[in-house]
């Protein structure tokens, strides 16, 4: 199957918040915006990836983090320094930025955008690229207060047939060493419904995790992009059978009542949190705050008007240099922004704001949608309380089909 629910994106399209219009472009609301840094980096490309990424090396890293501190001033002085609500470097694999060139994009965002204190600020880091006590010091030292691990699977024999460049027990070093430098806000990854593996080993991978006690675990289910060598590798007459459409079903939802049994409230399809440690930068793609993209193939939306990064390094050059950034949109019509407050607000365990929808349509979606909604119901696939309408545990196994005939039929 490999495909349940929705899976998350590197940068996720929001339902924009309205802002002012400063020359025609919209500026970010008071609660600031999410900055997000795009680093298109690897070691070597996971198995099952299909997001923008390159090998890295010194050339082309050195060519990249020139363009990103220029876009960082160019995007400071078109948004007249706007405030930031949160700060998220993701990839690719950002841990393999030197420390040096780090501490140089730091401090060109501090100088350009408005930063406010304790906002969080979030690094995602490769167990493989970040081992050592000292370098995460000095991620504290230069403001990350929260990190989050491309853990994937605590299983060497999972974590090889997604090709993935580390083993468990640098994990654990990694989770450790995090930990032993003062990191109080560690995140992890982890991807379920691979080849071979069924309830109990899910099971098994959880507590492993939960033992570690991070303050958050994002568990993604597996999804076969086309042009990866996973797909080459489960799809039909292959040798790498995923779990049936029913263990995929049950690995979810036993899956997450074990981690709620750990303590870890299930706020997101995919994302569980400890009290007060639910992902603030996330938090805010799933709510509608304005987001800003830097990086090669980097996203944003601002108001009604969303931008495209070009996804290569060259055509990124001619873009940043040529004092292009900002220049090229697209308008976000009253039904794009409504069908993705619909589809991001369903992802949420607080759900979707039935007044709110009211207040900008005009109209009472459970009248409008009434006999689907009833049949959802009845299925226990949806729950209606406190004016929110939500999805069930059984709902997100099939949150994509629901959100396309409740958002965009």
């Amino acid at each position: 199957m490999g495909k349940i629910y929705g899976e998350d994106a590197p940068v996720k399209p929001a339902f924009p918040s309205a802002g002012t219009k400063k020359n025609g472009l919209a500026t970010p609301g008071k609660k600031g915006i999410l900055l997000y840094i795009h680093v298109p980096f690897c070691q070597s490309r996971c198995h099952y990836c299909n997001f923008h990424s390159q090998a890295f090396n010194q050339v082309t890293f050195a060519w990249y983090h020139k363009l990103l501190l220029q876009e960082i001033a160019l995007w400071g002085k078109r948004l007249k320094k706007p405030k930031l609500a949160t700060i998220y470097f993701g990839g690719g694999t950002p841990s393999l930025i030197p420390l040096q060139q780090l501490d140089h994009i730091m401090k060109a965002i501090n100088k350009h955008f408005k930063m406010t204190d304790n906002m969080e600020v979030t690094l995602e880091a490769n167990p493989d690229s970040a081992q050592d006590v000292s370098y995460f010091r000095a991620l504290i030292s230069m403001g990350f207060n929260r990190l989050s691990l491309g853990m994937q699977s605590m299983n060497d024999v999972d974590l090889n047939t997604m090709g993935r460049p580390h083993n468990a027990s640098m994990t654990l070093s990694s989770f450790n060493e995090a930990r032993r430098a003062g990191f109080g806000n560690i995140g992890v990854d982890l991807i379920w419904g691979l080849p071979g593996q069924r309830l109990k080993g899910w099971i098994d991978q959880l507590a492993a995790v939960a033992n570690l006690r991070p303050e958050h675990i994002s568990a993604y289910n597996l999804t076969l992009e086309e042009n990866t060598v996973m797909h080459k590798m489960c799809s039909e007459g292959g040798d790498f059978p995923l779990p049936s459409e029913k263990e995929q079903g049950r690995m979810f939802i036993y899956g997450a009542e074990y981690l709620e049994s750990m303590g870890y409230l299930h706020y997101e399809v995919s994302n569980f949190a400890r009290m007060g440690f639910m992902s603030v930068h996330n938090s805010g793609y799933w709510d509608g705050t304005d987001y800003l993209g830097l990086g090669p193939s980097a996203v944003s939306t601002i108001g009604k008007r969303r931008f495209n990064n070009p996804r290569y390094m060259d055509e990124y050059d001619a873009y940043v240099r040529g004092g292009l950034v900002g220049n090229d949109f697209e308008e976000l019509t009253d039904a794009d922004l409504l069908a993705e407050m619909v589809m991001l607000s369903l992802r949420t365990s607080r759900g979707l704001d039935l007044n709110e929808y009211k207040k900008r349509t005009g109209h009472d979606l459970i009248k409008r949608k009434q006999t689907l909604i009833t049949a959802l119901h009845r299925e226990n696939l949806v729950r209606i309380s406190h004016g929110f309408l939500r999805l069930t545990k059984n709902g997100m196994l099939v949150s994509n089909v629901i959100i396309q005939r409740l958002a965009f039929e």
